[in-house]
């Protein structure tokens, strides 16, 4: 999902992973494990740092489903071991577990980034060494398309596109609350928030409707009363704010204690457990987000995952990132399946590029040719603090 293009780095990968890409074989990270009876999958992920809580929750997901796979007797005959190393919320040390990842510790796969910003950040080196980068939840479209349009050939994501969620999100504005003048509110700093406010901007205007404000923030912050004093000044009847939920939190307390009582929106980063400790509860009715799927949700798949993972994890209620590790663990495996090879990175990569209606807890999967997943979203309500399903929205 998410966020911060950090072009350091990208820098870095160039001259940490430069030594050792040159001597990988063609058949990936993973590919002098062949004979092996484990199958070594990498998880990059944010599990301390600002955005903690996502990574925690892809961690989890990902446990889930390793459990329940090995348990029916692996993949050919193979388990699955993870090795998590923590990258901390940050891009440079992103970088360095994807090199520790590849050249060390020979995964045929990473798993993650959390973020966007910190998935860009190892992309370099994944492709280099030709070892599969699955980002559950990087929203952001340069995590799998660069600045010249070329695709990283190694690098996918089981998430949905911001494009996609700006869009939901502007929709629901109009059709569902009859919003016509609106307000964005976005983190001026992120790619994610601003490739969000964008969607969902012209999403907007090509309606019919008007922007009467638009204001930004910057990650850290902690007063916004100044700037939502502008926002109420314009009378806006909705007002969407993309950002991580550190700093929307306290953007939603703040607004509420100022009588600003419209709806507010946003999207995937609102969702963390954390949210509601900083906003309260109270505070959060009358808000809705775009997200990956909801646990309220009837669908049967669903309900069976969120059974399960209530079973493993003493009855907690499994988040939208405890989805998405879960999905991405079993989008990896089924295109190790497909490819007939659990350790050649090379042909997974290419079976995960012809990825074709493929059923998940998130939705139904088809791989395009940017290696991004079509597939549906989610809209929610917070009702007393509680995450409540509203509707589905396909793509």
């Amino acid at each position: 999902m998410f966020f911060k293009k950090r072009f350091t780095a990208v820098l870095l990968a160039s001259t940490l992973a430069a030594g050792f890409l040159a001597g990988c074989g063609s058949e990936g990270a993973g590919g002098d494990s062949k004979d092996s009876d484990v199958i070594k999958i990498g998880a990059n992920l944010e599990l301390s740092g600002p955005v903690a809580s996502y990574g925690q929750g892809i961690a989890e997901g990902m446990e889930l489903a390793v459990d329940e796979i090995n348990k029916a007797g692996g993949v050919d005959g193979k388990e699955i071991k993870i090795t998590k190393v923590d990258n901390k919320s940050d891009g440079p040390e992103a970088t360095n577990a994807a090199i520790k990842l590849t050249e060390n510790d020979k995964v045929t796969a990473i798993i993650g980034s959390a973020t966007s910003g910190n998935t860009v950040a190892q992309a370099q080196v994944a492709n280099g060494a030709k070892t599969i980068l699955l980002s559950p939840s990087g929203t952001s479209p340069n995590v799998t398309v660069n600045d010249d349009g070329s695709v990283n050939e190694y690098v996918f994501r089981t998430s949905f596109i911001d494009p996609f969620q700006g869009r939901v999100a502007a929709n629901f504005a109009i059709d569902e609350l009859s919003a016509k003048n609106v307000a964005i509110y976005a983190d001026n700093a992120s790619d994610y928030a601003k490739g969000l406010a964008a969607s969902f901007k012209e999403t907007v205007e090509k309606a019919g409707g008007k922007v009467v404000a638009e204001e930004s923030y910057v990650a850290k912050d902690t007063d916004f009363r100044s700037t939502l004093t502008r926002i109420k000044s314009a009378k806006p009847e909705f007002i969407f704010i993309p950002g991580y939920y550190e700093e929307v939190g306290l953007i939603v307390k703040q607004a509420r204690e100022m009588g600003i009582d419209v709806p507010l929106m946003g999207a995937d980063g609102w969702d963390s457990p954390k949210l509601v400790e900083l906003a309260g509860a109270d505070a959060l009715n009358n808000t809705f987000i775009t997200n990956h799927y909801s646990a309220g949700d009837p669908d049967e798949k669903i309900q069976t995952f969120v059974t399960k993972f209530g079973e493993k994890y003493s009855g907690k209620s499994p988040d939208a990132f405890n989805a998405l590790g879960y999905d991405s663990v079993y989008l990896l495996v089924d295109a190790m399946k497909r490819a007939g090879d659990t350790s050649d990175a090379t042909k997974i990569k290419d079976a995960l590029a012809e990825t074709k209606d493929l059923s998940l807890v998130t939705g139904i999967v088809t791989v395009d040719e940017d290696h991004n997943p079509i597939k549906s979203a989610t809209v929610l309500e917070y009702k007393d603090g509680e995450q409540v399903f509203k509707s589905k929205v396909n793509p």
